[in-house]
């Protein structure tokens, strides 16, 4: 397995995989498996009792540096449905904010015997340092970090595009937006390419496309329309102004008439195109209510499968498989 100083820290000294701090390091291999054991979950939620047992008796913390109600609640759920005891904390408001460190906070928390910290963090990097300093029965999930990863919605997002269009080795992908301070586009894109898409563009103004992006094996376009052309998976990204820092773009109005996605836009893309998006979405800045709610839209199934792909990971990277999913007594 190729791997880079970076990703190294998620695996253990056999190889296997230990924590999910970001999709680049890993090989598809590992990405199916877990995947097709997210396959094995999805009934789960369409039962009366939707808890299975496999992490009975463990302990999940969700520790969120910055907030995030989508992606916290469906890390609760999915640990739930697992039988794990979970505790949310808004550290935010809690210990860093009196001038405790994070690795403080932490060890604090593993002296209660948690077995699983989701982190998420505005500053890029968090993830991987709690990461380097708990031991070793303790597994980490980056819920995303600054604008570098978000592995667990690139997977949910790989899970639909699977579930609707089958291999990615014939399939084209446009991802949209303001790419410059996504961490989901650079996830995406590693897990694009390690899967074998056929083609990964990337549209938006040049003022939110990183330098040298093509480096990520990426084509950019900055004229929607061309970039649109015969694309089979339409994946948008929310306009992050918050993270911006100056004029990136001349005004909303402008944005959405050149990169806003419409009826008329998805028609230039492939016949039966699909369209994706992570939420939270401005409506009518980046896509129109039309095509969020149309029949080509896959937002609301990226949401319900998140919890699937979410109790895979977990129970991946705590080494309890699936072979029996009979629900909790």
């Amino acid at each position: 397995m190729s791997r880079n100083s970076t990703p190294d820290v998620q695996f253990d000294a056999d190889g296997q995989l230990r924590h999910l701090l970001t999709i680049d390091g890993l090989n598809a291999e590992t990405i199916i498996d877990i995947l097709d054991t997210a396959e094995s979950f999805i009934s789960i939620g369409q039962r009366r009792i939707r808890k299975v047992p496999l992490l009975h008796g463990r302990t999940v913390v969700n520790l969120f540096f910055e907030p995030s109600t989508r992606t916290r609640t469906t890390f609760e759920i999915a640990a739930k449905r697992l039988s794990a005891d979970v505790i949310n904390l808004n550290a935010s408001r809690m210990s860093t904010s009196k001038g405790e460190s994070v690795l403080d906070t932490v060890r604090t928390l593993e002296a209660m015997h948690t077995d699983m910290f989701v982190v998420r963090d505005g500053s890029s990097g968090t993830a991987h340092l709690i990461a380097r300093h708990v031991p070793a029965h303790v597994h980490i999930i980056n819920a995303g970090d600054g604008r570098h990863a978000h592995p667990t919605q690139a997977m949910l997002d790989m899970f639909t595009i699977r579930q609707h269009k089958g291999a990615f080795d014939q399939l084209r992908f446009a991802i949209v937006g303001d790419i410059l301070h996504s961490r989901v586009a650079r996830s995406q894109i590693h897990a694009l390419n390690i899967l074998g898409a056929r083609e990964v563009r990337v549209i938006g103004p040049q003022t939110l496309l990183p330098t040298e992006i093509e480096r990520l094996g990426v084509t950019a376009f900055t004229n929607m329309d061309d970039g649109l052309s015969d694309i089979d998976v339409i994946m948008m990204l929310r306009l992050q102004l918050e993270r911006m820092e100056g004029q990136l773009i001349p005004s909303s109005q402008e944005y959405f008439r050149l990169y806003g996605l419409t009826s008329e836009r998805v028609a230039r893309a492939a016949p039966d195109a699909v369209v994706m998006h992570p939420g939270p979405m401005n409506r009518g800045l980046e896509i129109t209510s039309s095509v969020a709610d149309g029949e080509r839209s896959l937002i609301l199934p990226q949401v319900t499968n998140g919890i699937a792909v979410r109790m895979s990971i977990m129970a991946k990277l705590m080494g309890s498989q699936p072979q029996t999913l009979e629900p909790e007594p």
